[in-house]
């Protein structure tokens, strides 16, 4: 399939080449910030950097919009696409329907509409098994849904269509599951740093508690420590030094713990 995209992040650049290496062809990258878009076009065979959205005399079959959410109107507000092409969002969050009020308002000419997303974090120069990663499928036309598994399924091998409100749930659990969980790991960094203590130390506890809980059928089976005993004698003394230490973390400690026992009662 012909491919222009749209964005030069994490997302456009992990999909361009896993595409490309699927024997797809990258036309055109666009991108707000010019060099950006010659760093991603230069990993690629043949991409040409377009200095502008309109795409009326683009050979693309599909258009990819690898942008955030917040500009999206933007986009949509200036692009200018080709007829009968496919346009797809690689969203978790804005919904089909949205995408699709959009080329209402702004396109002159008609054009399917689809979500692209993929359910995994990108950061660019980390290598991932595309394989395995799930792409959520959407679209109101069966042959535009039935063209994008195909797309899809050339570079993973879980592929799933997803109505809007469903896509929106797992990336809210994609949230707590991937950015919570890393925040939360960049503070138990910090505060063993903050005492010149190494975190070395912490890395084979990281590693058996995201393996225990991939292999639980519910990862709360996976759940030790303090909270879940009701153990208040430590609770107190790790309150006592995070109230000195740093009283945002404090906070946090205090809201994880409280929404444990909640969850699953302390055990004491």
């Amino acid at each position: 399939m012909k491919i222009s995209i749209v964005g030069s992040g994490n997302v456009a650049w992990h999909l361009s080449q896993a595409l490309e290496d699927a024997g797809h062809w990258i036309c055109e990258i666009y991108s707000r910030n010019p060099h950006h878009a010659a760093l991603l076009a230069a990993q690629l065979y043949d991409t040409d950097v377009v200095d502008s959205l309109n795409f009326s005399e683009s050979p693309a079959e599909l258009i990819l919009l690898a942008i955030s959410d917040h500009a999206l109107d933007e986009v949509m507000q200036q692009i200018v696409l080709p007829e009968n092409t496919i346009l797809v969002n690689t969203s978790g969050t804005t919904t089909l329907a949205a995408l699709q009020n959009l080329v209402d308002i702004y396109s002159d000419v008609d054009v399917q509409t689809g979500i692209f997303y993929p359910l995994q974090t990108f950061t660019k120069g980390v290598p991932l098994n595309y394989n395995t990663i799930p792409f959520c499928i959407e679209s109101r036309d069966k042959e535009t849904e039935e063209r994008l598994i195909s797309l899809a399924e050339t570079i993973s091998g879980q592929v799933k269509v997803l109505n809007s409100y469903e896509r929106l749930v797992y990336h809210v659990a994609a949230v707590f599951a991937s950015n919570f969980t890393t925040h939360l790991l960049a503070i138990s960094h910090h505060i063993v740093q903050n005492e010149d203590l190494d975190f070395e130390l912490l890395k084979p506890l990281i590693s058996a508690t995201i393996e225990k809980a991939l292999s639980a059928e519910d990862p709360a089976e996976g759940l030790t420590g303090p909270a879940l005993r009701g153990d208040s004698n430590t609770l107190d003394r790790h309150l006592e030094y995070l109230e000195e230490a740093d009283p945002n973390i404090s906070a946090i400690y205090s809201l994880l713990t409280h929404h444990i026992q909640e969850s699953q009662g302390p055990n004491s």
